[in-house]
């Protein structure tokens, strides 16, 4: 009887969702019409062969063969695929058609979450072209914050072809007037749900007035949750889907994934995971009241944007803790299965078990929490060791695509929200005004003091307050989500290939940095 605990019974199973995918049920994009054929090395350009060469495949992964003839046709396509898939060579391989090495401009731009991201695609894409002659060599920069400007700068005043970077750093160059895109030709997506996690959209959505409207786009992600799917929808002209698994091409509405985790340790384990996911907001479910209740204490006492219900709390401040969520002015609420009932927030992006539910069938009835009216989502599991047994049945008995995987390390935890601080940051920077920047150079001769005599604590501990704010704020900020498109496109005057195009109106009303303006990377 406990079962009526939930309004709804959504099956998601993988039979399932294929069983869907055939009947027609609703999908975040079409499927690719008219259909083309795999592509094989045989098959391909010759610039494209050679660069299979110099990368040394004799084969193209899965998620390259089926997603290389779409966009040599031309077409928009979203593309779900897991990182490590061989993606990026599913989008590189393509520009090499596509990019004139005589036009000194930006032709293609590439936008990823992470300098190493960005790094490891420049990388490939320079041994890609290593073997070509100097004249017809495509030239790339990875753009990136944190770091100086000066060698982009020599970059773009000798002529790319390609520019790889994050969002942020992008935007600043292209409202300092040193990039332009107005000969754009082709913009990928790469890991949108990543970008999203990291808090990109906002600069997304800035960036977006400087792209030309005739161009070609691709989009790439794990994940597909609601907010990923408004991107692809936001970013591209009517796309097609492509889902890669397993070597076949299929729709997942759902992405499982299970960690197994030490009891003593499991609540450390849960907060690197929420900072490592970022989620936009999650139901978290514990299997009795009193973890409800510790969880809550703890998330909260972390630094995180947390509330706990169970079954003894009042309606009223039920009412008031579910009215937080809906209103996005809570990311993560702690629940066991019975307080959770008659729970239905749209935008729920992550859902995570802290606990192996006691009866099986509940596991894919939290999951489907995230996977209302078409969208989809995160399930994370933690699994001790004495649930172990009971995870794989549930995977087995439903038939779950699930991925395991390690718990995060503190260095990797550490090294993703130092990225996601400098993204605010620089974020913040630019929209600073004169007389901001000149009353904080004052302490650019204390930072350098400080970090010369070895004291960087107080920094780190100014970078902490930073990063614990951005786990109270939504990640993707509802007057963004709700906000109409920006007012006209930025126009490139054509008779003058210096110019640069009137940058857009500045948040808050503040002006666009001059070109010479420092950046972060001065103050120490």
């Amino acid at each position: 009887m406990q079962h009526l605990a939930y309004q709804a019974v959504i099956d998601l199973t993988r039979g399932a969702q294929k069983e869907a995918g055939k009947e027609g049920a609703p999908s975040p994009f079409e499927a690719p019409s008219p259909e083309l054929p795999e592509a094989t090395p045989a098959g391909l350009p010759a610039p494209l062969r050679e660069g299979l060469a110099n990368l040394g495949w004799a084969t193209l992964m899965p998620v390259q063969s089926a997603t290389i003839p779409y966009l040599l046709d031309g077409r928009d396509m979203v593309v779900q695929s897991r990182t490590g898939s061989g993606k990026t060579g599913a989008f590189l391989l393509p520009m090499l058609t596509r990019l004139d090495p005589a036009e000194k401009s930006a032709q293609a731009l590439v936008l990823c979450p992470t300098r190493e991201l960005a790094r490891q695609i420049y990388d490939e894409f320079e041994r890609m072209t290593a073997e070509q002659p100097a004249d017809r060599r495509v030239r790339a920069v990875a753009v990136y914050g944190g770091t100086s400007y000066q060698p982009q700068l020599q970059a773009f005043e000798e002529g790319v072809q390609l520019v790889i970077g994050t969002p942020g750093r992008v935007l600043d160059h292209l409202e300092r007037r040193t990039l332009r895109l107005d000969r754009l030709r082709m913009l990928i997506l790469d890991e949108a749900d990543e970008m999203l996690s990291m808090g990109f959209y906002p600069d997304m959505r800035q960036l977006k007035r400087y792209l030309p409207r005739e161009r070609q786009g691709a989009m790439f992600s794990a994940t597909m949750p609601y907010q990923v799917q408004r991107v692809g929808k936001e970013f591209l002209s009517n796309p097609g889907f492509l889902a890669m698994a397993g070597g076949r091409i299929h729709v997942d509405l759902m992405a499982h994934r299970a960690y197994a985790v030490a009891a003593m340790g499991k609540d450390r384990a849960l907060a690197r995971l929420v900072e490592m996911e970022n989620p936009t907001a999650a139901l978290i479910f514990a299997n009795r009241r009193s973890e409800v209740e510790y969880l809550s204490r703890y998330l909260q006492n972390s630094g995180y944007d947390a509330d706990g219900i169970s079954s003894d709390l009042t309606q009223k401040a039920r009412e008031e803790v579910m009215g937080r969520l809906r209103a996005g002015r809570l990311r993560l609420l702690i629940a066991t299965d019975v307080a959770a009932r008659g729970i239905d927030v749209p935008d729920l992006s992550h859902v995570f078990q802290y606990d192996v539910p006691q009866d099986r069938e509940y596991y894919v009835h939290r999951a489907g929490r995230t996977a209302r009216a078409g969208k989809a989502g995160v399930s994370i599991a933690l699994v001790t060791r004495p649930e172990m047994a009971a995870m794989k049945e549930i995977a087995t008995r439903y038939d779950l695509p699930l991925e395991w995987r390690d718990v995060p390390t503190d260095e990797e935890v550490a090294a993703r929200v130092g990225e996601r601080v400098v993204v605010l940051l620089e974020d913040r920077l630019r929209t600073c005004t004169a007389l901001e920047r000149e009353r904080f150079a004052r302490f650019v001769p204390v930072v350098r003091n400080l970090v010369a005599e070895g004291e960087p604590e107080l920094l780190a501990m100014l970078l902490d307050e930073a990063s614990r704010a951005t786990l109270a704020a939504p990640v993707v900020p509802h007057d963004v989500i709700d906000a109409p498109e920006s007012a006209g496109e930025i126009e490139y005057p054509d008779d003058d290939e210096s110019a640069a195009p009137s940058p857009p109106k500045r948040r808050r009303g503040r002006p666009a940095p001059p070109p010479d303006a420092p950046g972060p990377e001065d103050a120490g």
